[in-house]
């Protein structure tokens, strides 16, 4: 196992990019839709055509891009592979360290609204006692981490492998202190 480096990260989309996910949005050929079908046959063709337009005319990378830069996001590389991941500290006197691992499809994005209840519960009505070390890593292949490039790798079983290395190797938590457990919400 090699764990080589940890570099603070900032998401910075150039408008470039954004330019060009609009040109191609723009762009879309939309196809043929089943009569009265709604999402019996895959994503209704309406929603999808509001969802496009809202992300060309309405929505604002920018300010997003921005919540999310308040956050404390790091790359590593564990095993050769670039692992996107936000670290927020707990603000308890003992913090105990939790990894939350987004589903797939998705993004680290829909957990990040966990990390002020978790980091800091004494503001929500909790006890400092109750605050966590929260470490919320990208899956490999989505947001900021590098795929996985191995055929015979199991997604799974890698994955938990690599969060393990994280945890134990990058942040040097106590193993004894750590447990694990799956929630599927």
């Amino acid at each position: 196992m090699k764990i080589i480096s940890l570099e603070s990260f900032k998401i910075k989309i150039t408008q470039k990019e954004l330019d060009d996910l609009s040109n191609r949005l723009a762009n879309t050929r939309w196809p043929d839709e089943v009569e009265d079908s709604n999402w019996n046959y895959g994503a209704n063709l309406s929603y999808m055509k509001e969802l496009i337009n809202y992300w060309q005319k309405d929505y604002d990378w920018h300010r997003k891009e921005a919540e999310l830069n308040q956050f404390s996001h790091y790359l590593t590389k564990i095993d050769g592979h670039n692992i996107h991941f936000i670290h927020e500290h707990g603000k308890g006197p003992n913090p105990t360290p939790i990894i939350i691992t987004h589903g797939w499809p998705g993004s680290f994005f829909e957990i990040c609204k966990l990390i002020p209840l978790l980091t800091d519960p004494e503001s929500h009505g909790g006890e400092a006692d109750d605050s966590f070390d929260v470490i919320i890593p990208s899956l490999p292949g989505f947001g900021f981490s590098d795929r996985n490039i191995k055929s015979s790798v199991s997604a799974l079983s890698w994955t938990a492998e690599l969060w393990a290395k994280l945890m134990t190797k990058e942040f040097f938590f106590n193993t004894s202190k750590l447990k694990a457990q799956y929630f599927k919400i």
